[in-house]
């Protein structure tokens, strides 16, 4: 299990309850005690989930979720809200923010791993719908054959699209200038270019990508990776 679980939570029993728990099931996990940092944490850490508490020093969650749904870098990550206020207009005024599910204190153990198991699930099934895949930066929707940069459209050639999409899809795994050819070229088209067209176009789609095009990295007599 590779998910990151961010935990938003300012009760530090609470706190190291759940980061233990969630750690014995085989998720990673940051913990924040302030909200004031959980926004910024979010958008460099990208994690899975956030278990975000709704009374927090510096910003409450209400807020911290506000700004993450706004983000485009951290508004698909889904967000349980774990709050000591049992009100029904406080757990509708947190699913209007975005938050995807909502676990009144106290609450058992295994009910909050249930929750998270359900919530990743949904999550997980809904970008391979969608087949949608990021990176830093980077945002690459294999339905729309689009790329976004930053939120923002970037313009890329058919075959820089092809090259984007095989080494992000290929999860870290080297990949041969002959299998790049494969996949970005046809198979039947890789017969009659030649490896260093693939040179000339990883080039290209560095440039394009600006700070993100160092995720593009060369491996000396053998080919391309791409590193999240």
């Amino acid at each position: 299990m590779d998910a990151k679980i961010l935990i938003v939570e300012d009760e530090k029993d609470i706190a190291r309850m759940l980061d233990y728990n969630l750690k014995k099931e085989g998720y990673r996990t940051l913990l924040l005690h302030d909200g004031s940092f959980a926004a910024a944490a979010a958008a460099k850490e990208r994690p899975s989930l956030i278990l975000l508490d709704l009374m927090l020093p510096g910003l409450d969650g209400l807020e911290i979720c506000r700004r993450l749904k706004m983000d485009v870098r951290t508004a698909s990550i889904p967000i349980i809200m774990l709050t000591a206020k049992g009100g029904e207009s406080d757990k509708v005024v947190g699913l209007e923010m975005g938050a995807d599910d909502y676990i009144t204190k106290p609450f058992s153990v295994k009910e909050l791993l249930a929750r998270v198991k359900a919530v990743l699930r949904r999550s997980t099934a809904a970008v391979e719908a969608q087949e949608i895949y990021r990176a830093g930066e980077i945002e690459l929707d294999c339905n729309r054959v689009l790329v976004k940069l930053r939120g923002k459209p970037l313009d890329l050639a058919a075959r820089e699209f092809e090259l984007l999409k095989a080494l992000m899809l290929a999860g870290g795994k080297l990949l041969s200038r002959e299998a790049l050819l494969e996949k970005a070229w046809g198979l039947d088209a890789s017969l009659e270019v030649e490896t260093r067209t693939v040179d000339v176009h990883v080039g290209t789609l560095r440039k394009k990508l600006g700070a993100e095009g160092r995720r593009v990295v060369t491996v000396k007599n053998y080919g391309y990776r791409f590193d999240k």
